[in-house]
This record gives C-alpha cells, structure tokens and sequence, in this order.
C-alpha cells in the first residue's frame, strides 16, 4: 500500500513539473514575439495606386529587415494625401512632384517636405480617335489636368509639340487664358487629373500622367501619341513633414527607395515609361 501510495505521489510530482515547464516555455515564448513586436517600428504612407504604391511594395520587405513595419494606404486623388500628411494621419505620402507641392503649400498654408527624388513619370498625350499628331483637326477638344502645375505642364507639353504658343515659354502655373497662339483653334477642356483616361471616349485628345495612364492599362511607350522627355524635371518625391524627416524610420524609407533593389524595379516593370531620378 505505502508503495502504491509513493508511486502515485511521483507521478503527480512529475506532472505538475512537465505542467510548470510546459507553462514556462509558453511564457518565454509569448514573451519572445511581444520583444519582436516591440522591436518593429510602424509608419504609414500615403500613395496612389501605380506605380507608387507598387514601388513601395518593392520597398516593403526591406524596411521589415531593418525593422520598419511599412503599412501603404492608397488615394485615389493629389490633394488628400497632403491633408492627410498634414494632420498627421498618415507619416509620409509618394505621389507628387515638387512644383506641385510647392502649389499645395501656398494654397493651404502648410509645410511639408522633399526628402529623395524617386522616379520621373513623363507626361503623355492620349487619344481613342487619332494616333498621330498629324490628325488633330481644327477645333479639336483636348483634355488637360486641372490642378494648377499640371495644367501648366500639358500645356507646355503642347507647345512644345508646336500645337499652342504660350504667353510664358517656360511658366509652369499658366492656364489656357496664357494662350496666345492657338492655330488649330483647339478647344481646351480642364479636369481632374484621375478623370481623364474616362474620357478619352469623348474628346480627341487627353493629356494624362502617367500613374493614371497606368492605372487605366494605357501603355505610355505605346499608346502615347507624344510625351514628354525623359529628362523631365518634374521627379516624383517621397515628401514628410518638418517635425519628422529626421526620424529613423523616415530615414530608412527614403535610404530603401533610393536602392539599387528599387531601380532595378523601376527599369525592370515600366521599361522606359517610368524612370529612375537618383
């Protein structure tokens, strides 16, 4: 009996100390996940679709090695992921090239900042009724951006196909009432930028960015009837604001989308229709 009893008492012995064990592993182990959590430092950055947020998908699993959790919230206009990196809601956005931030800071009283040049997206111009500059009739009706710097950029880009003479050769913010020659007597339409590929179906001729090209399966070196040069000035910039562009994190950001892993992306996916700018 004194033996049945021992045997029973070292058997419950060892199993409270497999349970022990068992819990403390458990501990240790939950313990270990919550350090690497701790670890990670998350930031969110505002983008449209194609490419930028294509391109910091690329950037994604790189931040992750060096302990940056990277989270991409997509917009599907140019003024909200200004506004919205402003109020700070969102730690940085990828969509913009200066001359447009420079607008957006006047008009809405804010500071932001440049921190790295990405890539240029030449401007192009796009038609479903012409395929060649040479078939532009008079009176045609031609789609341009609304917002002031892109308006002022397509409308360079049209006269630098020798198809409009503007007041300022080289004005960036001017408007169709800067036309002073327009021998074609084209008809100049003014909209928001992510609606002009919807109509392309209703006038002859759109003047697009490219992200938007992009998103609407416009081919820029195919499907562009002109666009601009490759050296274009207007490079697409990962902005942020002053309170944070000497974050760590912010830093590896920028350090990741000026990486050779990046460039390859770049050249690699839009072949020529989108080009590195560092």
């Amino acid at each position: 009996m004194k033996k049945i009893i021992l045997l029973i008492t070292l058997i419950l012995t060892l199993s409270f100390a497999i349970v022990g064990c068992t819990k403390s592993n458990n501990n240790e182990t939950s313990s270990n996940a919550s350090n690497t959590s701790d670890k990670m430092t998350k930031i969110v950055v505002g983008a449209t679709p194609n490419p930028h947020a294509e391109i910091l998908n690329v950037v994604k699993p790189i931040l992750a090695k060096e302990g940056v959790d990277l989270e991409i919230k997509e917009f599907t206009d140019y003024v909200t992921p200004n506004t919205a990196l402003a109020d700070k809601q969102i730690d940085a956005n990828f969509f913009q090239h200066v001359p447009y931030l420079e607008d957006f800071e006047k008009k809405k009283n804010v500071k932001l900042v440049p921190l790295v040049k990405v890539h240029v997206e030449p401007m192009g111009a796009y038609s479903k009724k012409i395929k060649s500059k040479d078939e532009i009739k008079d009176s045609a009706t031609v789609a341009i951006p609304n917002d002031a710097t892109n308006e002022g950029r397509a409308l360079l880009l049209l006269q630098k196909e020798g198809l409009i003479k503007l007041k300022d050769s080289n004005g960036l913010t001017q408007t169709p009432r800067d036309i002073i020659d327009n021998p074609k007597h084209l008809k100049i339409v003014e909209l928001e930028a992510p609606q002009l590929p919807r109509t392309l179906q209703d006038v002859d001729l759109a003047i697009i960015n490219t992200n938007f090209a992009l998103e609407a399966n416009l081919n820029p070196l195919k499907d562009a009837i002109f666009m601009e040069d490759k050296d274009s000035p207007y490079a697409n910039v990962l902005v942020v604001r002053p309170d944070n562009q000497n974050d760590p994190a912010i830093q590896k950001l920028a350090k990741a989308l000026n990486s050779e892993e990046v460039k390859k992306f770049i050249e690699d996916k839009y072949k020529g229709a989108i080009v590195p700018a560092f």
